[in-house]
Formats: C-alpha cells, structure tokens, sequence
C-alpha cells in the first residue's frame, strides 16, 4: 500500500494531481480542500494517500493533512460510500463543519452536499457519531498563492463545481454571480465558496 508520495507536481486540476517521484508520474484523486492549499505546478509536495485496490484498477486517493485521510478513511467504512463519494463530501463541506453536522444530527446541513441525500446523512450520523470526536477541526484553511489569470480561476472553480455533481449551466450562472459577488479579489477558494452558498 503506497501511504505517502513525495515529488513534484507534473500537473493539477480540481478533481486530481500528477505527482512525479524519481521519474514516475502518479495520479492521485484529491478533494477540494487538498487542491485549494497545493503549491504551484513543478514545485514539491507531500501528500498523505490512500490506495483503493479494484479489480480492473488501483486508485490513489490524496491529501494535504492527516485530519483530511481520517475523515476520508472514516467516510469509506460507512455502509454505502465508496472513495468518490466520500472526496465529493470532503469537497463539500470543511472537516469543522462535518464534525458539527454529525455531533448536532443536522440532516439538513449534510443534505446539502452535492450526492448525499437524507437517508445518506441519517446513515452519517449514525455510523460515525462517536468516531468523529476524534478529528481534530480546522476552521480556516490558508489562503491560496497568487493565480495567473480569472479566466482560468473561473474555468477551474466550473470543473470543481461539475465534479461535485452541479449541471454546468448552473454552475456557470452561480459563478458569475459570485464573481461579481466578490469585486476584484478574487481567488479560486473564495470563488467556489461563493458559488457554493448561491447554489443551496
């Protein structure tokens, strides 16, 4: 089981991140929270990995923190979820917030998520209450480096808003909306959270 990858970023986008180590370029399907505090491309990075073995494929599954692969790791072993639902959660929702949506049983909260219905949230609730006391929260997550151009912020936050299950018409609407929501500092994090908010 690969736990860790150490190298250089070949290439990321919002849904996964190509990372060579030693000349081998891997893929590693990364949530939003990874993605919003990566550095820039051909700089070095760590991430903390989860291998999910199939029988036509083994996958990847990266993250920045360890708090981030136990909730990951914690989402998995629920009845029902499987890896890609659990990244579109942890895309969803920040680690404070899920740990306060499964300690207050707010459905409606959990609801939200783009994939998680109420009898999804109810099965949440039930199954991890007593796990996720053990998650240490992070209510802030730093701020991103500086982005080239808009037009490829907008593009990005498109692609991470369609991974999380919104029609792109939709999502398209919501960001120019946020967009203007924000004025002139816009950043990718602030973008999608904006567009997020519009959108439940």
């Amino acid at each position: 089981m690969i736990a860790s990858l150490k190298g250089e970023i070949l290439h990321k986008s919002p849904e996964s991140v190509i990372i060579d180590v030693n000349g081998v370029g891997y893929q590693v399907n990364i949530p939003l929270s990874t993605f919003y505090k990566l550095p820039l491309k051909n700089d070095r990075v760590y991430l903390f990995t989860y291998t999910h073995l199939r029988q036509d494929a083994i996958q990847l599954f990266g993250f920045l923190t360890t708090e981030e692969k136990k909730l990951f790791e914690m989402l998995i072993s629920v009845s029902g979820i499987g890896p890609k639902l659990a990244i579109t959660i942890l895309s969803g929702i920040t680690i404070e917030e899920f740990k306060n949506g499964i300690l207050n049983r707010d459905t409606v909260r959990l609801s939200k998520i783009p994939g998680v219905g109420r009898k999804t949230s109810e099965r949440l609730i039930f199954e991890l209450s007593e796990k996720v006391v053990k998650l240490e929260s992070r209510s802030e997550m730093p701020e991103l480096s500086e982005i080239s151009a808009a037009k490829q912020i907008r593009a990005d936050s498109l692609s991470a808003l369609i991974n999380l299950g919104y029609k792109k018409g939709v999502a398209e609407e919501a960001i120019s909306k946020a967009a203007n929501n924000i004025g002139g500092d816009i950043t990718l994090e602030k973008l999608i959270k904006e567009s997020l908010k519009l959108m439940q």
